[in-house]
């Protein structure tokens, strides 16, 4: 464009240099600059809506990277809960087993972590599923790993005390029975000696002479003896600890007072024919956590396994109580 304008003069048709003024230059100028300005901003905004900026693309790595990262951390969790559970099942099914201790139940395993709005500072983002599930499970897993270690712990106690626990379980019989015949009456279903009718023996009755030593089964302590016309007679009930109980009824004699400690094998009372009793016995019970159990599953000190095969055949037959 030349640097120069010029006019054609109409009424005296001549040439004249123009020339603009300060003001219209400057206005010219506005113009152009403004509309410039519009157009680029016009352009700037259609491509950042289009296009991400350099900022921006940073940023989205830096996100995928972290939904990654919580991906891997997700399938790691997987793996820990999945060994936890090896654990879990190990010590309900073989470790506590072994140490006569209940399994702890699945509503202590299990149990929630935190309250209804633990998580709602993780809420609103486009990850935040994987953030929230990702972070509930590590809080789940640590409560679970909480409570194993505990577990744990008390197992240990209860591998300490085994050789006290195995000396307190009741593990032989109360009266000398080693070639079997006196047991009269096993646990079960059995047909009532005075009514004649059938109800459940929570025991089993050994078959011996007024006056027939008793002995305790267990390690334990002396927590009942008393005296009664009906019923069970003369009784003496010991508390063995790990959750078992004897009770041995229908004696003639005490040789225990209540509160004392005793010895698996110790006397602690003679046999006899007290209370609701067809002949003199002795009958026994086992109770473990307060529930009343079948006694021969507790002979194995003292007898051999064809002797507990043959309890066993002995046991399935109909027979009558003698309380």
């Amino acid at each position: 464009m030349a640097k120069n304008q010029f006019l054609i003069d109409l009424n005296s048709l001549q040439i004249k240099k123009f020339r603009r003024s300060f003001r219209d230059r400057l206005k010219r100028f506005l113009t152009v600059l403004a509309t410039g300005l519009v157009f680029s901003v016009a352009v700037m905004s259609v491509a950042y809506s289009i296009f991400d900026s350099p900022e921006e693309k940073m940023l989205k790595r830096e996100l995928e990277q972290y939904s990654l990262q919580y991906q891997v951390l997700s399938d790691r969790m997987k793996l820990v809960s999945d060994v936890l559970n090896d654990l879990q099942d190990r010590d309900d099914n073989i470790y506590r087993v072994i140490f006569e201790s209940e399994p702890i139940p699945s509503g202590i395993r299990k149990a929630g972590y935190g309250g209804a709005h633990r998580y709602d500072q993780l809420e609103g983002y486009k990850n935040s599923e994987i953030m929230i599930n990702t972070t509930r499970k590590l809080d789940e897993t640590m409560r679970q790993l909480y409570v194993q270690s505990v577990s744990f712990d008390q197992v240990y106690e209860l591998a300490r005390n085994k050789e006290k626990m195995l000396a307190s379980i009741p593990a032989i019989q109360p009266i000398h029975n080693l070639d079997l015949r006196r047991i009269a009456s096993y646990f079960g279903v059995r047909t009532d000696p005075f009514y004649k009718v059938k109800k459940f023996h929570y025991g089993v009755d050994f078959s011996a002479p007024i006056g027939t030593e008793i002995y305790a089964t267990g390690n334990g302590k002396v927590v009942e003896v008393s005296s009664s016309a009906r019923g069970y007679g003369r009784t003496i009930v010991i508390d063995h600890g790990y959750s078992y109980h004897t009770q041995y009824s229908h004696l003639s004699r005490f040789a225990v007072q209540p509160g004392q400690e005793v010895k698996r094998g110790q006397v602690i009372g003679y046999v006899g024919s007290t209370g609701k009793s067809s002949a003199p016995h002795c009958h026994y019970e086992v109770h473990k956590n307060g529930v009343p159990v079948n006694p021969i599953f507790y002979f194995f000190n003292d007898l051999s396994p064809a002797d507990f095969e043959e309890i066993l055949v002995l046991s399935s037959r109909d027979s009558q109580t003698m309380d």
